[in-house]
């Protein structure tokens, strides 16, 4: 008797395999998934970020000793690079059709990038003009390739992963705790590491970053596998085999959102936000070694004690924060919610600028953190809301473009506002030999003055612009039926086979 025929199995691709495949099964968003996918694989993602915004000034003004004008010239062209590596990225996502979605295979390659990237920054063999090519090069590797490429698609992750608004702004929440985060651990942990151990010693500086390379390359796999695409599914389940092949055209992108009234609010909002965030904390070194009297702490050269303080002043109010942020915004709305942060933060840059000393000064950051809270924790829903409204009018998604634009913002603000910045001290005579022991006797008025003004004054007149912005920002009036008419829109053109 012949044997019965068996079909062959298929074998399991790419995406389908026990280190690949993703291990978020539900069609809701669990907490595993927010905590892994929008919390810690962020933290880790952003970690080395965190403390580049925070110390990478002070570690090429004060470790290698690097010329201000090349770090001027290095940040400003390299700036170029950013925005048209941030803007590739978001091409090739929303070009992106598999199994694993149109983000999450990106998110998966960068766990690679940052890590590689992180290490050859402290990695320094040479000296002189070597030295400086070397710096460009790896400064480079890191801002215009392994960071575009996270950032974009860990920012397009919140808009692909669900419509349901609340696990969206909650989502998004975590994902900016984590951000915030690392910039707490820049700014609290890694000063105190520097001031008492690493000092000037590049092989510690080295050392350190590459346990922080590791940390990124395992949080960011973890990212990877807890996180799933609902939307991009919803769609792709709605389009043809012919038509996920194709996406809009560039050409097409920018015309739905620059067309936006809305799309340009909230991404003004965000630009003023991180860019007078990044002048606040790549000036906070400085402003706690040249302008605070660390005396407070029993020596002058206990700088890193003083910006630890302020550090924690500010993110204590922020994680609390959280506790009441969300459940604001789905009571009252995110608009409102945030414009109130804003008067807020107002209020405290003004008592931070206005103190002369520590106490006040740690006082005034704290309420000007608090009220920073809700427009940071938000932004990326706001972001969505906001990609849900132009797909509504367009038919169209713009994830890539807008969350490439968005990470151009991100990534761009701490080059540029570092060069500028490295610019203004050159401008006032800022003495980088300077001994930390002198304290502020150590630099010129002037100095401190632009030092002081970085630090305080320019976000605080950033919130209130964003304040006056946010007026304007009306997308979540009509939202829940627009979401509503897209899903039915979707359903209705799902090909038969996948309805049946």
């Amino acid at each position: 008797m012949a044997e019965k025929a068996t079909a062959p199995q298929k074998s399991k691709g790419l995406w389908e395999s026990p280190f690949t495949s993703s291990l978020a099964k539900r069609d809701r968003v669990t907490p595993p998934e927010v905590i892994f996918g929008y919390f810690l694989g962020p933290f880790g993602g952003l970690l080395a970020s965190g403390i580049f915004t925070s110390q990478l000034q002070n570690y090429f003004t004060d470790v290698l000793r690097l010329d201000l004008s090349f770090l001027t010239a290095l940040q400003l062209v390299s700036t170029v690079l950013i925005v048209i590596a941030n803007l590739m990225v978001g091409q090739l996502i929303e070009r992106t059709h598999c199994l694993a979605g149109k983000a999450r295979p990106w998110i998966l390659l960068s766990a690679l990038t940052l890590a590689v990237s992180t290490v050859l920054m402290f990695f320094v063999p040479f000296e002189g003009m070597a030295r400086m090519v070397w710096i460009a090069i790896a400064f480079n590797l890191y801002y215009s390739v392994a960071y575009p490429i996270y950032n974009t698609a860990n920012s397009t992750l919140v808009a692909v992963s669900t419509r349901d608004t609340e696990k969206r702004g909650t989502m998004a929440s975590f994902t900016n705790i984590a951000g915030f985060g690392v910039m707490g651990a820049g700014t609290m942990v890694f000063p105190i590491l520097v001031s008492f151990f690493l000092k000037e010693d590049q092989n510690l500086w080295l050392l350190a970053m590459s346990a922080i390379a590791l940390f990124t390359l395992i949080t960011v796999y973890l990212q990877f596998r807890f996180t799933r695409e609902r939307i991009t599914e919803e769609v792709s389940a709605s389009q043809t085999e012919g038509e996920q092949k194709e996406a809009p055209s560039l050409a097409r992108q920018l015309s739905s959102v620059t067309h936006e009234p809305m799309w340009w609010v909230i991404i003004v909002a965000y630009l003023l936000y991180q860019f007078s965030g990044a002048f606040k904390n790549g000036s906070m070194v400085y402003f706690c070694k040249w302008v605070l009297d660390n005396s407070y702490f029993g020596t002058a050269e206990a700088w890193g004690a003083s910006q630890s303080l302020l550090s924690i002043m500010g993110a204590l109010p922020m994680a609390a924060a959280i506790l009441f942020v969300i459940p604001l915004c789905n009571k009252f709305g995110k608009q409102r919610v945030c414009i109130v942060g804003m008067i807020v933060g107002v209020i405290g840059g003004i008592i931070a600028g206005l103190g002369g000393s520590i106490v006040p000064v740690a006082a005034g950051v704290a309420i000007k953190c608090l009220g920073s809270a809700p427009l940071g924790y938000m932004i990326l829903a706001m972001l969505a809301d906001v990609i849900d409204h132009i797909e509504y009018k367009n038919h169209i998604r713009t994830d890539g473009l807008t969350m490439s634009i968005y990470s151009c913002i991100a990534v761009a603000a701490t080059p540029i506002c570092n060069a500028v910045f490295s610019g203004i001290l050159a401008g006032v005579g800022y003495d980088q030999a300077a001994n930390v022991a002198l304290g502020v006797a150590a630099q010129t008025a002037a100095a401190q003055t632009a030092i002081a003004s970085c630090y305080i004054w320019v976000e605080t007149v950033a919130f209130a612009i964003c304040g006056v912005l946010l007026l304007f920002f009306t997308v979540e009036k009509n939202l829940p039926a627009e979401q509503a008419a897209l899903k039915e829109r979707n359903e209705g053109a799902a090909p038969e086979a996948e309805r049946a």
